[in-house]
């Protein structure tokens, strides 16, 4: 037995106990976060009441993507509470947020995707917000298509999967923000992801197709996917 590892297990649970019940004030916070490690940093996204700053949006931000998976996820958890706050909002419009939050969609943990589409969900009424990130999300996909189409899907499997994973809540993101892209951008997507080998992808293309309203070539597109062999892509 590795007396050891159990014994650093149970000094970093400790540790991570103490932090949580202890009362920190707002600076503290903000300071484990600025420069804590992994736990101070997890703990206290976790503990935060509230956003009050840009200082705070920016540490935050910076939280959310080139960090630990654990402070990652639980910045994107807290960033989806705060920002149906729509007095936080205005602390997060900036360009570099967007592009932080269009990295954050395609992380490798599909909690911390999940969590900043519906965070970022909020600013859709800001049109500085959605023209600026619909339009770097709508390059992103059409990338990833172009990556995806030239794999060979019997080949590379977890180089597919990798780049297929992130195609997919690229199609998820744009699903939530449909009216805000223009529609001969969104039918080009549509019509070249309705074909990707991989079933999830085609799925999501469907899905997307059932909310818009759709011309006689989008309508076809929606007819063959009613009559795909995968039944998630048929239900919708």
């Amino acid at each position: 037995m590795n007396t050891s590892y159990y014994k650093t297990l149970d000094e970093n649970f400790n540790k991570a106990l103490e932090l949580y019940q202890n009362d920190y004030s707002h600076e503290e916070l903000i300071n484990f976060l600025k420069c804590g490690n992994i736990v101070q940093r997890q703990i206290a996204a976790l503990r935060l009441d509230t956003i009050i700053s840009e200082d705070d949006a920016d540490v935050l931000m910076d939280n959310l993507v080139g960090q630990d998976g654990k402070i990652r996820e639980a910045v994107s958890f807290r960033l989806k509470e705060f920002l149906q706050n729509p007095c936080i909002h205005k602390l997060f419009l900036k360009e570099k947020n967007y592009d932080t939050f269009l990295a954050a969609i395609i992380d490798i943990n599909g909690n911390i995707c999940r969590n900043t589409i519906s965070a970022i969900s909020n600013l859709r009424k800001y049109q500085e917000f959605t023209t600026y990130f619909c339009d770097r999300l709508t390059r992103l996909t059409k990338t990833l298509i172009n990556k995806v189409n030239s794999f060979d899907f019997q080949d590379g499997k977890y180089k597919v999967n990798k780049e297929v994973f992130k195609l997919y809540w690229c199609l998820e993101t744009i699903y939530v923000f449909t009216d805000c892209i223009k529609s001969d951008i969104l039918k080009e997507i549509l019509l070249q992801t309705k074909n990707i080998g991989d079933y999830t992808i085609r799925e999501k293309t469907a899905k997307i197709l059932g909310k818009i309203v759709c011309d006689e070539e989008l309508l076809q597109a929606k007819k063959a996917l009613k009559d795909d062999p995968n039944y998630y892509v048929r239900r919708f």
